[in-house]
């Protein structure tokens, strides 16, 4: 019984030890989206950055160039649309308004003479012919009179509604010109997207930097994730959301984690994978994230996964 007690004893199930694994990081690189000379790195490897904090500025001569002369083109059109807008200056209404008073009074004065021709002519002291002439620079006075006053109407109203709409579709163009141009000012200027750790610089003042290249790489505090690896037998005893602990060399305590992914594949297959004991030699990649921010894990470091419940 007492040897029997012991081999029963020795098959019983032995708490699994703790999973293979490495600190993982995932890095912002910052870049800008348009190419230059770097012209001013505002932080060093080891640097805490804040949110919003100066990285790096490119030289930005011609873009500031192209945004002035936005600017200007805004400020023509702008006035180029007030212009539209209201009628002819002063002096030139009030040189129509006098053209118009002079023929007001030639109008008048042809109708005058116009009255005393038709008496002559009655009296028959003028040829009749006279009595024409009269009457056509009657009517050529009251014509002239009519379109001066048709002139000073004009003087006084805005542009036509076509070339006002022209003009507003003009000033709209040059704005959006200005918007990019800020805009292509503005990224030559690059900040942090999010706080973190300055992890590395990947260029120096003075070189040239490509359209998208990374010069700064920062690492939140929240993207660091435990990677381990679960062999095949004891993968059906995780789920996504499990809480696991997470031990390093040196560490005093575990931290506390929870699985955020499991891989679909094996990463190692061996050639036969029938028998139960080829099974066994699978492993499945998983990532958990601490509970909180730790600064004991760092990118690369080797650790130790445990379930909660097993490390219990």
């Amino acid at each position: 019984m007492l040897v029997a007690s012991v081999v029963v004893a020795g098959c019983s199930p032995v708490p699994p030890p703790g999973y293979p694994g490495y600190v993982e990081a995932e890095y912002v690189r910052v870049g800008a989206p348009l190419a230059g000379t770097l012209a001013r790195l505002a932080v060093q490897r080891g640097d805490q950055v804040r949110a919003a904090a100066a990285l790096f500025a490119l030289e930005s001569e011609s873009e500031r160039a192209a945004r002035e002369q936005a600017e200007a083109q805004v400020a023509r059109a702008d006035a180029a649309l007030a212009n539209l807008a209201k009628g002819r200056r002063p002096p030139e209404v009030a040189a129509v308004r006098m053209q118009l008073a002079q023929a007001q009074a030639a109008l008048r004065q042809s109708e005058a003479d116009l009255a005393r021709t038709e008496k002559l002519v009655a009296d028959r002291f003028l040829p009749p012919q006279r009595l024409d002439e009269a009457r056509s620079a009657r009517d050529r006075d009251r014509a002239r009179v009519g379109e001066l006053t048709a002139q000073v109407q004009v003087t006084e109203l805005p542009a036509r509604p076509d070339e006002i709409v022209a003009a507003r579709a003009d000033l709209k163009a040059a704005t959006d010109a200005l918007a990019q141009a800020q805009w292509r000012l503005d990224q030559k200027t690059q900040a942090a997207p999010v706080a973190g750790v300055v992890t590395d610089t990947l260029f120096q003042p003075g070189e040239w930097v490509a359209a998208g290249a990374p010069v700064v790489s920062l690492l939140p505090p929240g993207n660091v994730k435990v990677r381990f690896f679960v062999p095949e037998p004891q993968l059906a005893s995780l789920r996504v959301g499990a809480a696991v602990t997470v031990h390093c060399d040196g560490c005093a305590t575990t931290v506390p984690a929870r699985v955020t992914f499991i891989a679909p594949q094996a990463e190692y297959t061996p050639p036969v994978i029938y028998s139960r004991e080829n099974r066994a030699k699978l492993v499945f990649l998983v990532e958990a994230r601490p509970a909180a921010p730790d600064d004991r894990l760092h990118p690369g470091l080797p650790v130790e996964v445990a379930l909660a419940e097993a490390a219990q």
